[in-house]
């Protein structure tokens, strides 16, 4: 049961619509060495934790580059130790300065081939533990191993591998999407992009699912093939409902107008070809009809026959008019 009262009707424009991935929120996971696919751990569809583990490739290029920081880390060690042996000895004033100098130029270009070849570990993908982990790696053969790994939390929507297969860098083999919010793609008519804007809220609804969604970004090119433009509502997924690829029935809400008095959608019914509602009296409910005005998709304004404050049926009507219309066949008899 609801009160009857004053209340905003909204001008809508039905337009069409079509759930897609939150391009703000995926990640297309190119790999950064070229390799062999070794091991794959994650499924189509199947979720996955922030800097998780996809995929293991047997890379050359890994090994090669890791063997080139252990080569410069050794150097680098041994020239600060020959550095820090030459400076005692030259404060000491056992050796000459110039071989102090060339102890000191020796380390600090080790130190510069260290530097590099930290970079381009870092450039590939490993992190600062993982790198400070190699030396301390006595199996070799775990060097030539490339982990490809997910930059964020979400599930994975494509897989493009297989084991075995030779994978470069030009193409992606894994995508990850975080589908705890997604994106309305809503294609607009030119007549009605006057009632679009960024930041509008939206209507949306499919089968018995809706939700509220609000514009975040609206193209100002009309496409020559379907003769719309596109505007991107984002909607909250949290509970999973929206499903990619899903169409959606689309209402822009473009205007609003005050009424008197309004009821809801539901409240209203048809009896005997006149509108009318179940207004409560006493213990019960008696059909009363009114006259209507203006509507929008939720409520109907009325006219005539129901006073601010009445209190009517908003659910379950339709059992009040079986009870009405079987109370009416009792009388006739």
């Amino acid at each position: 049961m609801a009160p009857v009262a004053s209340g905003t009707l909204v001008k809508e424009i039905a337009v069409p619509g079509r759930i897609a991935i939150n391009a703000d929120r995926q990640a297309k996971i190119v790999p950064r060495l070229a390799g062999t696919v070794s091991k794959i751990n994650k499924r189509m569809g199947e979720p996955v934790k922030e800097n998780e583990i996809l995929a293991v490739l047997e890379s050359r290029d890994m090994a090669d580059a890791k063997a080139e920081f252990l080569a410069a880390w050794r150097a680098e060690e041994l020239a600060r130790s020959m550095f820090v042996r030459e400076e005692r000895l030259w404060k000491q004033k056992v050796t000459a300065e110039q071989e102090y100098l060339n102890a000191r130029n020796a380390h600090q270009g080790a130190k510069i081939k260290l530097d590099f070849a930290h970079q381009r570990l870092h450039t590939i993908g490993l992190g600062e533990d993982e790198i400070d982990a190699l030396p301390r790696v006595a199996d070799e053969d775990k060097y030539r191993f490339y982990e490809v790994r997910s930059p964020i939390a979400g599930r994975v929507t494509s897989r493009n591998l297989v084991l075995g297969q030779a994978v470069g860098t030009d193409k992606e083999v894994f995508t990850v999407a975080d589908l705890s919010s997604v994106w309305l793609e809503i294609a607009i008519a030119p007549n009605d992009l006057g009632f679009a804007k960024e930041g509008q809220e939206v209507r949306v609804q499919s089968g018995p699912h809706r939700a509220i969604g609000k514009i975040v970004a609206l193209s100002p090119v009309i496409d020559p093939d379907t003769r719309s433009a596109k505007a991107i509502a984002e909607i909250d997924n949290t509970s999973g409902t929206w499903k990619l690829g899903d169409f959606a029935a689309v209402q822009l809400l473009g205007g609003s107008q005050e009424a008197n008095l309004i009821v809801p959608r539901d409240a209203l019914l048809t009896i005997r070809g006149s509108k009318a509602v179940f207004v409560s009296e006493g213990k019960g409910f008696k059909m009363r009809p009114v006259t209507t005005g203006r509507e929008d998709s939720t409520s109907i304004e009325i006219l005539s026959g129901l006073e601010f404050g009445e209190t009517i049926a908003t659910k379950n009507t339709f059992i009040l008019k079986a009870e009405l219309g079987k109370a009416e066949a009792e009388h006739q008899h």
